[in-house]
């Protein structure tokens, strides 16, 4: 811990009245003890990391922490207000702050030693002694683990405690036995701590949680999914507890460990705030044989301060988890839709769209002709186009249900290509196959089954309805509507294609590669499957709207310099190839540190975008590339002129916007030489 913080680190008269203000000034003391090389940059990192989550925690303790390539070395500089700033904790303002530093490829031992730092911020006797410290060494030597030299006095008495101590403990110790012996076994709780960083929530809902047990005497064991390392519980003491707590804002790994026993499922700061209640509602459960039906069937949700209860009757934690379970059939599609389509455009590069009616390859296939290369890439990426339905279907339901919901999920997906249900179809499928099989999981089975119940029994009961379900009642009604969809998306001209094309444009720069942006993309992906000359337009505007948003913010620190600082402009340079290739997240950084200028900007750039794309009636085969696959787009000249457009508006808003502020500029983006800021823009 020696290299993590030193007194020049310590500030036991913060003076900020703002989080925002304590970070700058702990972080600028991390600068001129050249652990932080660009200052802006980190910050913005420290900014994005607070906005995933409020990082106050009760006890008057607040912790911004994040990973950060602006980082040379795992830093912790501490600071202590005497009014107190608000860090979102639910009690109140925190005095004691920790600012947590870690490079973005930090080694284990020393986040293993940051967590330890996690777990003492749960010490009483820990933080009475950093409130009342007045020498900054001390209380890095505190920090560090260290020790303070004892006078002799104190070294006496400390011995003779000691002494007395060992006297009673051998005294008791055949009574001490013969209560532990009339005594029942203790209960018995596994929980599992996470959260989207990994360097500080994550320990201290773990020894929250540990302490907790300590005091109710209750035996808890957990496990840390940290990045100071992942070990597993061991099996046998999972299978020996009694009641199974889950305190996470990310997804638990292995999740199907814990099925058969009651779930506690609430975010990693109820494991940290209020850790006796979740003991105690765990023992409730287990009294009242309440049994997980699901991994997660519980889960509440993973926003704001983590407090759910897990009851999961609240709508707006429904729309969480199955925004979850959509974007997990998404994500596993992707890339099926990636290669698949490059493929397919690559083979429409070379042989022209009549090649998809060319005959198979493996029965004509001449090495020197370049209409059987094309052929051939057409059909591979047919032959890859061909998963996406079931795939989609498989990983919604696998986002549900877990492993036993594979085989139902992938059945109704092949099921809703058979019966031409098409995407709508494999999003059904997807959702009734978890469904089906969390209502299988809920039936209780004898001991001796269910070592094949998700092998053999759920998954065959589960595709058997599943089948049925998608075969005989809802598959042709979806079918329909995924025709009127497909007739209604070829059939848009003049203004419905322009209206569509604005609100695909608005929800791919929104939140720049956020849930609206990748329900968009879905959209657009989906239609791919089945491609029309409506989803082919669909396709075109989405990539052309995502396009925006990085290349105007590299346009507008080209020509208005003085209006962004000197991180910013290096990102803007990085942001010209981002936004050509289709990397809407490469304006995040500008977001990020800007969000009410920026984002209203991209937006109305991005709406611009897409309007002038459908208008244009440009088309796109391909599901990624940028202008890497502009010969593959149908109106190229057109669909670029369309991306120029958008880019100036989105350019011209945020520099009349940053223009606007009373600050000069100028000084707000120029460091010292010491990286501190010589004035701070509004």
């Amino acid at each position: 811990m020696s290299e993590l913080i030193t007194a020049e680190l310590v500030d036991l008269d913060l003076s900020a009245t703002t989080k925002d203000a304590a970070a700058r000034s702990l972080a600028e003391r991390m600068v001129a003890a050249h652990r932080v090389t660009d200052l802006d940059g980190f910050l913005a990192d420290v900014a994005a990391r607070e906005a995933q989550m409020p990082t106050g925690l009760d006890g008057g303790i607040g912790i911004p922490h994040c990973r950060s390539e602006h980082v040379n070395a795992p830093t912790l500089a501490f600071g202590r207000s005497g009014a107190g700033i608000d860090f979102g904790a639910a009690d109140g303002p925190a005095d004691l702050i920790f600012l947590i530093a870690a490079p973005a490829g930090a080694d284990d031992d020393h986040l293993t030693i940051l967590s330890g730092l996690a777990r003492r911020l749960m010490d009483p006797e820990f933080t009475a002694a950093l409130r009342a410290g007045t020498d900054p060494r001390a209380a890095a030597a505190l920090i560090r683990g260290e020790e303070p030299p004892k006078e002799p006095e104190q070294e006496r008495v400390e011995a003779g405690n000691q002494e007395q101590e060992q006297q009673q403990a051998e005294t008791g110790t055949e009574t001490a036995g013969d209560t532990e012996a009339a005594e029942s076994a203790p209960f018995r709780i596994v929980a599992v701590t996470s959260c989207p960083t990994g360097i500080a929530h994550t320990y201290m809902a773990a020894e929250s949680l540990a302490a907790a047990g300590r005091a109710e005497g209750v035996e808890v064991t957990v496990e840390t999914q940290g990045s100071a390392g992942f070990k597993k519980l061991d099996p046998a003491v999972v299978a020996a507890a009694d009641a199974v707590i889950w305190a996470h804002d990310v997804e638990v790994r292995e999740k199907a460990r814990f099925r058969g026993k009651p779930l506690v499922d609430v975010g990693v700061k109820a494991g940290i705030n209020r850790p006796a209640e979740l003991i105690a509602e765990a023992r409730r459960k287990a009294e009242r044989g309440e049994i997980a039906t699901a991994p997660d069937t519980d889960r509440a949700s993973g926003s704001g301060d983590g407090d759910g209860n897990g009851s999961g009757a609240d709508h707006a934690h429904f729309g969480v988890r199955l925004r979850t379970y959509l974007m997990s059939g998404v994500s596993y599609m992707v890339p099926f839709v990636a290669a698949g389509g490059l493929l397919i455009a690559l083979s429409f590069a070379i042989g022209g769209y009549e090649i998809a009616s060319a005959k198979s390859v493996a029965d004509h296939f001449v090495w020197g002709e370049a209409d059987s290369w094309a052929a051939l890439l057409n059909q591979i990426g047919s032959a890859a186009f061909g998963f996406l339905v079931p795939v989609l279907a498989g990983y919604i339901a696998y986002g549900m249900a877990d492993r036993p919901a594979l085989v139902p999920g992938f059945v109704g997906g092949a099921i809703a290509l058979t019966v031409n249900a098409g995407f709508l179809g494999g999003l059904v499928a997807g959702l009734l196959a978890g469904a089906v099989v969390m209502a299988v999981q809920r039936v209780p089975v004898h001991a001796t089954l269910r070592g094949i119940m998700p092998v053999l029994v759920i998954p065959l009961i589960a595709s058997a309805t599943v089948g049925f379900l998608m075969f005989i009642v809802v598959g042709k009604p979806i079918a329909s509507l995924q025709n009127a969809l497909t007739d209604w998306l070829n059939g848009l001209s003049g203004s419905n294609a322009v209206i569509l094309g604005v609100v695909l444009g608005l929800m791919m720069c929104f939140d720049m590669g956020g849930p609206l942006n990748k329900v968009a993309y879905a959209f657009a992906v989906g239609g791919l499957a089945d491609p029309t000359p409506g989803s082919l337009k669909v396709m075109a505007a989405v990539m052309a709207a995502g396009m925006v948003p990085p290349l105007a913010m590299a346009l507008a620190t080209t020509v208005r310099r003085r209006l962004f600082t000197k991180t910013e402009r290096e990102n803007g340079r990085a942001a010209w190839v981002l936004g050509a290739s289709f990397i809407t997240e490469g304006a995040i950084p500008f977001a990020a540190a800007d969000p009410l200028r920026v984002i209203p900007s991209v937006m109305a750039g991005g709406a611009v975008t897409g309007a002038l794309s459908m208008a244009f009636g440009a088309t796109l085969r391909a599901p990624h590339g940028g202008v890497f696959v502009v010969p593959l787009i149908g109106e190229p000249f057109l669909y670029l002129l369309a991306i120029a457009a958008g880019t100036l508006v989105a350019t011209a808003l945020v520099v009349l916007l940053k223009g606007a502020r009373r600050t000069a500029p100028e000084a707000a983006g120029d460091a010292g030489a010491d990286g501190s800021r010589v004035t701070v823009a509004a």
